[in-house]
């Protein structure tokens, strides 16, 4: 493909000020790197900028503001509803950013955002530590911790946010800051949650915490209303050390799964005992007593295990919502299954995670990140071939989750695919979504940073644009 006229010079002005690469449509890796994880979405962009450090971000900023260019920033491109890339702008991508400094002594770690969640696992994990993210591998660090951050570790040691403890920041007007409690604490408190909305971070410092074995993996059970509503009661009634992760979902072919069971539905659990591994078998024994399992896979692992590589050229095409619920008791279970039999999507599924624990105990206006108090977090979703298969698909995952929504405000900014205002609203509500607002008119005035559930700067009416 060529480079059209009209984009030519912005390409040369980034070659002109980028030390690391400037990606266009006519090189043969543009396809490739302009590819993001989720599939049916085909951008475009005029430029693909490969950062080597802040100061090409700071650059690339400011060439794109100069020439009227939308910019997306992209660290693993795991963004449901697309915001990783976009058509005839320019993408700063991170993904060259791969630096890591560990202070094992210290329990700290300095982590560039163009790594991913497995990548940072893994090499903290040869010292003994972690930090938790969220349940996916490929995930980039940049991406999963400025939504929060919902993972195998959330009930012991909270959102990945609150192991924050510092930021390297580059801001609209190109300036590089470092902000922490003392230092920028407002851009401090809206970079922890506020999902790229003030600005770009190119390091993360976190604490991270001792761990060494685990006891979890994954367990495969057979769904009913009684070990739906059973499992969620057992991943309440958990010690802290225990968090899990229900799929409620038509089983997939997979190793060791009995060929019988193929296509019906299942509960596909992942569970994480991160305490002291003696007592791995007691924690998961709740979960395997509520009928025999399909497909048992628990075990004492490390906790890298939880992250196995993802299939190469994987690009689901997906329809999904989120919410928060108080309760997934035998009359929610019913209408979970219900709603799962009456679809004829080969592959649809309701996820769900009990929260609580550690990050319950951060007060709500610690962070940008406000749902606090809320105690399951759920997904709904289905899979998608056709352009009239995904409005079909989309139909049913409404209908199910108004017949689901027990009326607990929120949404997980992580898990919206829909980036119109009322999903930020629910993402961000009331006084946190003014604070934003206010935070957004200091760092980024002419809103800038607009390719991501945007918070309008205070300063700007909705659906402005700079």
């Amino acid at each position: 493909m060529r480079v059209p006229a009209a984009a030519q010079p912005v390409i040369d002005a980034l070659r002109d000020r980028i030390t690391g690469r400037v990606v266009t449509p006519d090189d043969p890796e543009y396809d490739a790197m302009r590819t993001i994880m989720i599939g049916g979405i085909d951008p475009r962009p005029a430029a693909i900028v490969r950062v080597s450090g802040p100061a090409d971000v700071a650059a690339a900023l400011a060439t794109a503001r100069e020439a009227g260019l939308a910019i997306a920033v992209r660290s693993g491109g795991h963004s449901g509803a697309g915001h990783s890339s976009v058509d005839d702008g320019v993408v700063i991508d991170l993904r060259d950013l791969k630096a890591i400094e560990i202070d094992a002594a210290g329990r700290t770690a300095w982590v560039e955002t163009g790594l991913t969640a497995g990548e940072v696992t893994t090499a903290v994990g040869e010292h003994g530590l972690a930090i938790g993210f969220g349940d996916t591998g490929s995930v980039g660090v940049g991406g999963i911790t400025s939504g929060g951050g919902i993972g195998y570790l959330v009930r012991k040691h909270g959102l990945t946010i609150d192991n924050v403890l510092a930021a390297e920041v580059v801001l609209a007007d190109g300036r590089c800051v470092t902000a922490d409690a003392a230092t920028h604490p407002d851009l401090f408190w809206a970079i922890r949650g506020g999902a790229g909305n003030v600005g770009i971070v190119t390091r993360f410092r976190f604490r991270l915490h001792e761990l060494g074995k685990i006891h979890g993996g994954f367990l495969v059970l057979p769904a009913t209303p009684e070990t739906v509503a059973g499992f969620i009661a057992a991943a309440e009634a958990a010690p802290e050390t225990v968090s899990t992760i229900l799929n409620v979902m038509p089983a997939p072919p997979m190793p060791g799964l009995p060929e019988a069971v193929v296509n019906q539905m299942v509960i596909f659990a992942m569970i994480v005992s991160s305490g002291d591994p003696a007592d791995g078998e007691a924690a998961v024994a709740p979960f395997r007593a509520l009928a025999e399992p399909h497909l048992d896979l628990l075990r004492e692992m490390s906790y890298a295990e939880m992250f196995p590589p993802e299939e190469a050229g994987y690009h689901p095409k997906v329809v999904g919502e989120t919410l928060f619920l108080d309760r997934i008791d035998l009359e929610a279970a019913a209408i979970v299954m219900r709603n799962l039999q009456a679809s004829d999507a080969p592959f649809r599924f309701i996820q769900a995670r009990v929260l609580g624990g550690a990050m319950a105990r951060i007060p709500a206006d610690a962070t940008a990140f406000a749902h606090r108090s809320a105690r399951i977090m759920a997904v709904c979703g289905a899979f998608f071939e056709t352009p009239e298969e995904g409005a079909t698909r989309r139909a049913w995952v409404e209908r199910f989750v108004a017949e689901l929504d027990q009326g607990v405000p929120g949404a997980y900014v992580n898990f919206v695919d829909d980036a119109g205002e009322a999903s930020a609203r629910r993402a961000y509500p009331g006084p946190t979504w003014d604070r934003l607002a206010a935070v957004k008119a200091r760092y980024d005035p002419t809103n800038l940073f607009r390719r991501n559930h945007n918070v309008p700067p205070a300063t700007m009416p909705v659906g402005a644009e700079a």
